[in-house]
Order: C-alpha cells, then sequence, then structure tokens
C-alpha cells in the first residue's frame, strides 16, 4: 500500500513562500490526494481481487464475470425493505422481476476509479491556474527575507529594494489579488459542481447520502433500509441469455457479488463528510474576502494581527494610503517575511508614504 501511495507524499512538500490561504490549500492538495489516493486504493482493488463474482450454473464463471461486469446488474428496489432470509436472498434481491421498469440497474461502479481521477484533476485546476498567474512574485520581492539570518548590511539593502518596489509599483496590485480572489471561488464553484454531478452520478443518491446513513445508524438493522447497501449493493442479478443445443434462446438469472462496492461505500461516505465540511469552510472564506473587499475598515485590524510588532497607526497609515491590491501584497508578506523585517518595512512604507511634500519645494 506505502509503494501504490507513496508517490502522493509530494503533494505535501512544505511551501517556504505561501501565496494561498489553509483552506485553499486544504482544496487543492489535500483533497487532489485524498481523491487520487481513493482512485489508486479502487484501481488496484479491481485488479488485486475480483471486482465481481458471479453464480450460475452451465456458464463459465469467467465468461459470466466479464458479461456482468461490462452489462451491468440490477436489483429491485422494492425488496430492500422485504425480510431477509424469509421473503428475499439479499437486500435488493428478489425472483419478481419480469417487469423491466421496477429494476434499478448499476453501471457506475466501471466507472468510480476514473471519475474519481478527473475530480482530483478539477480540484488541483485553482492551484495550477493561480501558480500561472502568481508567476513566482512573492519569491521574488521576498527575497529570501522569510529568515532574517543575514548580514546586517545585506539585510538592510534588501528591505531598501523591497521598500522600492512596493512604492514604484504603488496601486498596480489589484489584478494581482483579483485573480486569487476568483481563484478561491473556483473551488466552492468546483466542490458544489462536484456534488451535483456525484448526485446525477449515482442516479440522485448523493447529496442526501452522509445524512441517512447518520438518520438510520441508531434503527436496528431489520427496520432499516441501510444507505450504504442501497447505493452500493454487496449482492445484484444479471442476466445472461444464450443458445441452446437446438438453437432455441435460453435465459439463465445469475447471482452477483460485488465486493468492491465494501470499499466504494467506505469512499464515499468519506467524501460526503469531507466535501461537506470543505464546502462550507469554501463559504466561509468567500464571505470573509467579501468582507474585506466592502469594509475598508477590518484591513487595518487584519495588518496589525498578521504581526502584533506592528504598530496599529502604522497598519492604518499604510492601508489608509494603498488600494487593496497594494494591501493584499502587504498582508501576504507578513506571511511570508521576517516579523522584525516586516514592522521594519511597514514602518518605513508609512513614513515614505505620508511623507508630506514642504511648500515652495518639488
Amino acid at each position: 500500500m506505502y509503494k501504490l501511495l507513496g508517490g502522493l507524499k509530494e503533494y505535501f512538500k512544505y511551501q517556504e513562500i505561501q501565496t494561498d490561504n489553509a483552506v485553499f490549500r486544504l482544496h487543492n492538495i489535500f483533497t487532489t490526494v485524498l481523491l487520487l489516493a481513493c482512485s489508486l486504493v479502487i484501481t488496484a482493488t479491481q485488479f488485486v481481487g475480483s471486482p465481481i463474482s458471479c453464480i450460475v450454473s452451465g456458464i463459465p464463471n469467467h465468461v459470466l464475470n466479464t458479461f456482468c461486469w461490462i452489462s451491468s446488474t440490477f436489483t429491485m428496489p422494492d425488496a430492500f425493505r422485504r425480510q431477509i432470509g424469509s421473503e428475499v436472498a439479499h437486500p435488493g434481491v428478489a425472483n419478481d422481476f419480469n417487469e423491466e421498469s421496477a429494476k434499478k440497474y448499476y453501471t457506475y461502479y466501471q466507472w468510480v476509479c476514473f471519475v474519481l481521477f478527473f475530480q482530483a484533476i478539477a480540484c488541483y485546476t485553482p492551484k495550477f491556474l493561480w501558480d500561472a498567474f502568481e508567476g513566482g512574485l512573492m519569491r521574488t520581492i521576498v527575497m529570501g527575507l522569510k529568515l532574517g539570518i543575514c548580514s546586517e548590511e545585506e539585510k538592510c539593502a534588501k528591505k531598501q529594494v523591497l521598500i522600492g518596489y512596493l512604492l514604484k509599483h504603488l496601486k498596480r496590485h489589484k489584478l494581482y489579488m483579483v485573480r486569487y480572489f476568483v481563484c478561491e471561488a473556483l473551488c466552492l464553484i468546483n466542490i458544489v459542481v462536484q456534488m451535483f454531478l456525484m448526485n446525477k452520478f449515482f442516479d440522485g443518491e448523493f447529496l442526501t447520502y452522509g445524512w441517512r446513513v447518520m438518520s438510520n445508524s441508531d434503527l436496528p438493522q431489520e427496520q432499516r433500509l441501510d444507505p450504504m447497501v442501497y447505493v452500493f449493493p454487496r449482492v445484484t442479478k444479471c442476466i445472461f441469455h444464450k443458445y441452446g443445443a437446438s438453437g432455441s434462446l435460453q435465459k439463465h438469472d445469475a447471482l452477483c457479488i460485488l465486493p468492491l462496492n465494501i470499499v466504494n461505500e467506505k469512499t464515499y461516505i468519506f467524501i460526503w463528510f469531507w466535501y461537506i465540511i470543505l464546502s462550507t469552510l469554501l463559504v466561509g472564506l468567500v464571505i470573509y474576502r467579501i468582507v474585506i473587499i466592502c469594509v475598508p475598515s477590518v484591513r487595518p485590524h487584519l495588518l496589525n494581527a498578521r504581526n502584533r510588532m506592528v504598530p496599529r497607526e502604522v497598519a492604518a497609515a499604510v492601508t489608509r494610503k494603498t488600494d487593496i491590491g497594494d494591501w493584499w501584497i502587504l498582508y501576504m508578506l507578513g506571511r511570508n517575511l521576517d516579523p522584525v523585517i516586516y514592522r521594519d518595512v511597514l514602518i518605513e512604507l508609512a513614513k515614505r508614504i505620508e511623507a508630506p511634500s514642504k511648500p515652495g519645494k518639488r
């Protein structure tokens, strides 16, 4: 298992320069790795063990298994509510299957590993876009000042270069900020769209899947319709037709066991809870960004909260003389600069921005 999933650890490498938010990384890094891991585990399970085993007399097992795997199997939804052992053999498995409209077919299990893979790509896309937009700007202007372990002369020279850059490019960082906020909004859109697409993929069963599992967990086994068994049945039916020795058409009713669904049901209950948590966090993040944009008075407090060594009047002065794009650059610098250097940069920047021009001089 470690050999299978070991390569995913590369996604968790420590980022020396951070240009994003923790919730943003949860969506782009953790969720991507989670989905890739689930896809790999399900793929390996398919190849290590048999994903389907069907029982019928007169047909070679490998032929029947292959046919039922590629053509899909079915259950009878009404049979899930019947007594197991007396009325039906297994949940959803009954003999009264002549009415085609009463059958529920399952075709998703062939595509689960591929769908998870493409979901992972979709989750990584906002990070890919942001890395392309950001272009290493933060790393360039930080100049190795995350840790102030250098000579005083070198430190002063780099601080002057950084301050000079900020003064020269004043009010030119709004597009940088907008692109990042848009990428964060894309994360929320991606999660919401994925949840509805998964709901479509599972015939309308996914959106309420986790809630139904929780609400039925305290009921006795004989009184409940297990949502995990309903969405991911362990035993299904399959009809195989062939010609007999005289050329007459023969119908073989097969009982199929789907051991892969044991993995699928656990995978998707975890994904359901994680997507609900992540979507809640992303909604809160988007609201937080809207507050930052629409309520300028909170920005000085956020700068001060980023580094308590920065005086409140300095944070207020810098915020007052810069637009939201410059404020965002300064806010992110607080995460990537040594705290003492960051304080010195903001104090010097506040002085040089607010330095009044004397009368009679140009």
